[in-house]
């Protein structure tokens, strides 16, 4: 690996009515983000301020990868103690894949600066929600549960590169209207410089914060997540801590977040999310209902790539995102249902065996570093679609339903899963 830096800057976030361009330097070395708004008021207001803030600290954590020097410098961020813990989690546990797939160990950085921060009382409505789309199954749930219940725009963002045409096409269909940012990363996080460290990041709390910048800019008092309950399921045990990819997504991250922005807002600005106590095969089982989303929505990541001459224009069909969705899916909707829409059969391909192994919870390796359910729900989806007469030709579909073991069955899992925040007037 290369070598780790000494010191990483909070150099400072310039603020304009429809911008944020957040500064950071790595022993020197400059870098830069920025993120546009559409749709929203004025950034430069002191609540708008107070949110975009706590991006700021987490947009950080992009660059200061790059690096993982063992001091940070906050300068004159503002940042309380509920901050500091949001900080501290992003930092240990958000990048603990980073850690894990780089051979560092982050326990010895210490984190240094940083100014009292402010809480502010901006006037927010409770009625009115961002919902942060990314064009999958989950959002697209959220969005048509929320429908007829809350006064609901789509929260979307968008890279330098160009738009994601699969998450544009969806998002159309919902008819709703849109708010945007459009992120540009620092080109030097996107070349190919050996000196640079690679890795996840926790991408999901910093667009839960875009969100929350965004919701109080324009006077929205929530922002509905759509992370599910195997969300906050780890992918491996290291060195005595959990790694999970899908941190930022997990009932803790979600918890630091809300208390970090009630730290800075003085105002009822609910950040949840809507299934959080819904299992992946419950969702799965509302969206099959939802024919209209059927032959837009895309989960393939190959699609979603930052450079979009190398964006997939179709399912790839050979990604454990492709394989897991066409999995959750099949107990619900018709073999036939499912060519249609992948175009392919992840499922039935030999290729894709040891994928389904590791999925299930019967391979040599852990669950992989993908936004996909645990190993339960995989198994409990794999024994029902085994058993459908239609998927009896493909043979290695029984034989792994009879060596997983999963803990839960199928009709538990349609329904409610651990704690939720979401609040009663999402509900009613």
């Amino acid at each position: 690996m290369s070598a780790r830096g000494e010191l990483f800057t909070y150099v400072g976030l310039d603020v304009a009515d429809t911008s944020l361009t957040a500064h950071f330097e790595l022993d020197g070395r400059e870098f830069r983000e920025v993120a546009t708004f559409e749709g929203v008021g004025p950034l430069t207001t002191p609540a708008s301020q107070a949110a975009a803030n706590l991006w700021y600290l987490l947009a950080g954590l992009s660059y200061y990868k790059a690096g993982a020097p063992k001091r940070v410098d906050l300068a004159t961020t503002p940042i309380g103690p509920a901050g500091r813990a949001l900080f501290s989690g992003a930092l240990h546990d958000g990048l603990a894949e980073f850690a894990f797939r780089n051979d560092v160990s982050l326990d010895d950085v210490v984190v240094e600066g940083g100014v009292d921060a402010r809480a502010q009382s901006p006037i927010l409505d409770t009625n009115q929600v961002l919902t942060p789309f990314g064009g999958g199954i989950d959002s697209v749930v959220t969005v048509n549960e929320l429908r007829s219940r809350l006064d609901q725009a789509l929260f979307i963002v968008s890279p330098a590169s160009g738009r994601f045409t699969p998450l544009e096409e969806t998002a159309h269909v919902t008819g709703l209207p849109i708010v945007r940012v459009t992120r540009s990363l620092d080109p030097q996080l996107l070349n190919d410089d050996a000196t640079l460290l690679r890795g996840h990041v926790p991408v999901t709390a910093m667009i839960t914060m875009l969100a929350a910048t965004a919701a109080v800019a324009s006077g929205r008092g929530g922002v509905a997540m759509s992370n599910e309950h195997s969300a906050s399921s780890p992918n491996l045990r290291w060195n005595g801590s959990d790694v999970n990819h899908q941190w930022s997504k997990s009932l803790v991250a979600e918890k630091l977040i809300a208390c970090a922005l009630g730290e800075v807002i003085d105002a009822e600005l609910v950040v949840a999310s809507y299934l959080r106590d819904r299992s992946e095969l419950w969702v799965a089982a509302v969206f099959s209902r939802l024919v209209e989303f059927h032959h837009v929505f895309r989960s393939c990541n190959l699609a979603f790539t930052q450079a979009s001459e190398r964006r997939a224009n179709a399912w790839c069909g050979e990604c454990d995102k492709c394989l897991f969705i066409n999995l959750i899916l099949a107990p619900f909707l018709s073999r036939e249902a499912l060519r249609g829409i992948f175009s392919c059969e992840p499922l039935s391909d030999p290729a894709r065996f040891e994928q389904l192994r590791t999925l299930v919870g019967l391979g040599v390796e852990h669950k992989p570093f993908e936004c996909v359910g645990d190993p339960d729900e995989s198994a409990v989806a794999l024994a029902k679609v085994s058993a459908l007469g239609e998927w009896a030709d493909v043979t290695h579909l029984g034989e792994l339903a009879l060596l997983a073991s999963p803990d839960r069955d199928f009709d538990e899992l349609l329904t409610p899963q651990g704690p939720s925040r979401v609040p009663a007037h999402w509900l009613r």
